[in-house]
C-alpha cells in the first residue's frame, strides 16, 4: 500500500496508472490523504486501440513544455480529441503548464473542460481542487468554495479544508478558516498536513 500524501504525487499517481494500464481494471489505489479509495476505470475501446490512446497521451504529456507554444497546442488538440480519462489528464497536465506561464484563465478553462471528460469521482476532486486553487488566486473565493462543494469522499477533507479555509480568510472570516481547518486537522490525514494546519489557526489572530 502507497500513500500519497500531496496532490503532486496523486496527479503523478492517477498519470501512470492510466498511462500503464490500457485494458479494463478495477484496482485498488490510495489518492487522498491517508485514504483508501477505489479506483474503478472501464476501457470502452478495443485493446489496440486503447494502447494507441495511451502511447499518444504518454508522448504529449512528455513534450509538454510551457516555453514551447507547439507542444501546449498539440496538448490541447489532443484533450479536445479525447473525451475520456486520458483526455482529462492532459487537461490537467496542460493547465499546469499554463500555470506556469501566469495564464490562469486558460488554466482554469483547461480544467473545467478535464471535467467534462473525467467520469471518476476521484479524478473529478483532483480537477476540482486544482481548479478551485486557482479561483482563489483570481481572487475569487466564493467561486472557489462553490468549486469545493462538489467534492465527495472523506480522503479529501484536509485538503478541501485547507483551501476552505484559505478562501473564507480572503474574505475575512477568520471564525471561518478556523473551523474549516479545525475539521482538517480532526480528519483522518497525514501527520504533516494536520500540522500545516494546525500552524495556520495558531497563526490566525485573536
Amino acid at each position: 500500500m502507497e500513500v500519497y500524501s500531496n496532490e503532486n504525487e496523486q496527479v503523478d499517481a492517477l498519470k501512470n496508472f492510466f498511462a500503464q494500464n490500457g485494458k479494463a481494471l478495477v484496482v485498488g489505489v490510495v489518492l487522498g490523504v491517508g485514504a483508501l479509495v477505489g479506483w474503478r476505470y472501464w476501457n470502452n475501446h478495443q485493446d489496440g486501440a486503447s494502447r494507441e490512446v495511451s502511447a499518444a497521451y504518454q508522448q504529449v504529456s512528455s513534450a509538454l513544455d510551457a516555453s514551447k507554444p507547439a507542444t501546449l497546442e498539440a496538448a490541447a488538440k489532443f484533450a479536445n480529441d479525447n473525451n475520456n480519462t486520458y483526455g482529462a489528464l492532459a487537461s490537467l497536465d496542460l493547465a499546469k503548464r499554463y500555470i506556469d506561464n501566469n495564464q490562469l484563465d486558460k488554466a482554469a478553462t483547461q480544467l473545467q473542460s478535464g471535467l467534462q471528460d473525467a467520469k471518476d469521482a476521484n479524478l473529478q476532486a483532483v480537477l476540482n481542487l486544482r481548479l478551485a486553487r486557482i479561483q482563489l488566486q483570481q481572487k475569487q473565493p466564493d467561486v472557489a468554495l462553490k468549486t469545493l462543494e462538489s467534492i465527495k469522499g472523506e480522503g479529501w477533507t484536509a485538503i478541501v479544508a485547507d483551501i476552505r479555509g484559505e478562501a473564507l480568510l480572503s474574505k475575512g472570516d477568520t471564525q471561518g478558516a478556523r473551523e474549516a481547518w479545525s475539521k482538517g486537522v480532526a480528519s483522518d490525514a497525514s501527520s504533516t498536513l494536520k500540522e500545516m494546519l494546525q500552524m495556520k489557526m495558531n497563526n490566525l489572530p485573536g
